[in-house]
């Protein structure tokens, strides 16, 4: 078994002295080396409960396998769980609820708590539930602290409501920058809503939580090469995203969609070529250089997916939503952005999948960018590290049309 890493040393010396605790280590960090070496060196633990997203505990080279690579727990009770199961299952969550009532000392590890986000969500609920029930709790986050620093309420509610000690709404009023935007839809309708714009105070909210939290980056010997494979919608295709273009900045779409619009039109216009011949003609170029075994396809939609697995079977192909966090594939070293992505976490994230401890050769990836101006928005934004309902709302529909 590997020698533990210097930080993982650190880290695990600082978060043994309390029952709870973060670690906001950048993917690849070996965040789940630490879990184990947590849970197994406190006493008495009869339960270990892991809940992180689906897909990287019931692959085969998921999460499971990957803590059997460490020893295991020495706990014999080890419950898996689904963060999307325990959302969606009323019967999963009682389950384990009960199970977690019925034992004495239950360590929980929630693996990628970006996850924890609305607090009204149901998810959000019941994992402070079982959090409440739970004697030590511990969260993994590979988005770095100041990247989410409005999901911390959430996220510290599970570990202890003691930590902040502070309610939701008196914490967005003190750590959050608020700006108001009014959008005129002709005569006298319009449409008003407030949304964050920045954060303040951060020195104190660090002050808060700094006992609790372990954070470090990445740092390998083995480098990240970026590329871009320019890539020509078919007459169809562009077509079809013109047409939808128009149909969506109509007024009356507009003021009927209630600003909800955006996150439709975009996912449509792009899904409208995210098939187009062109895409498919620049990758089987790609793969007269490097080796498809060696590499990851990520895709948004699923008929690009499906088209991907079908034309490329010895690639991997991967779905942002789904499979972006959490599994170690340091056996691959290429990365193909056949879709782009507006969220900034998920990028970040999907490229943690190659370049993460123990890769021995440097990675490259390629982003796949169209002839439209969507393409080069999502480009943009990321780079800003903006969302896409963010920019679309200081945004005239005239601004649009010719961004677009």
């Amino acid at each position: 078994m590997q020698t533990l890493l210097n930080d993982q040393i650190s880290a695990i010396d600082k978060l043994r002295q309390f029952k709870v605790g973060a670690l906001f280590m950048e993917a690849g960090t070996g965040k789940t080396r630490i879990a184990v070496e947590l849970v197994n060196e406190t006493p008495s633990v009869d339960l270990v409960v892991w809940i992180g997203p689906y897909q990287t505990i019931h692959r085969p080279d998921g999460v499971p396998a990957e803590i059997a690579k460490w020893g295991g727990f020495l706990c014999h009770h080890v419950e898996f769980c689904g963060i999307e199961s325990l959302q969606s299952s009323d019967r999963i969550y009682l389950e384990l609820r009960k199970k977690i009532s019925e034992a004495a000392r239950t360590f929980i590890i929630v693996d990628e708590s970006l996850k924890i986000k609305n607090a009204d969500a149901k998810r959000t609920q019941r994992l402070i539930d079982l959090g409440d029930l739970s004697t030590y709790r511990l969260i993994l986050n590979g988005t770095p602290l100041s990247r989410n620093l409005l999901d911390l309420w959430s996220q510290m509610q599970f570990l202890s409501p003691k930590i902040l000690n502070i309610s939701l709404a008196e914490f967005k009023n003190t750590f959050c920058e608020y700006t108001r935007i009014t959008k005129r839809f002709g005569g006298h309708k319009q449409y008003t809503k407030e949304f964050i714009t920045g954060y303040e105070n951060i020195d104190h909210l660090y002050s808060l939580i700094r006992h609790y939290v372990y954070e470090c980056d990445l740092q390998l010997q083995v480098k990240q090469y970026y590329s871009t494979l320019n890539y020509t919608l078919d007459e169809e295709s562009l077509k079809e995203y013109n047409y939808l273009k128009e149909k969506y900045l109509d007024n009356e779409t507009l003021l009927w969609k209630n600003n909800n619009i955006f996150i439709e039109m975009t996912q449509k216009m792009q899904h409208s070529y995210a098939i187009t011949e062109d895409k498919f003609n620049v990758v089987d170029q790609l793969f007269k250089e490097i080796e498809p075994e060696k590499t990851i396809i990520f895709c948004k939609y699923v008929n690009s997916s499906e088209s991907c697995a079908k034309y490329w079977p010895k690639a991997t192909v991967l779905s942002y939503q789904k499979e972006a966090f959490g599994l170690n594939m340091q056996h691959l070293s290429n990365t193909i952005y056949f879709d782009k992505n507006w969220d900034y976490a998920l990028r970040v994230q999907s490229g943690r999948r190659t370049f993460r401890t123990g890769q021995e050769y440097d990675c490259r990836y390629w982003d796949l960018t169209g002839n439209v101006g969507l393409e080069n928005l999502i480009d943009q934004n990321i780079n800003k590290k903006i969302g896409m309902v963010e920019y679309f709302k200081g945004k005239t529909k005239e601004e649009l049309r010719a961004e677009l």
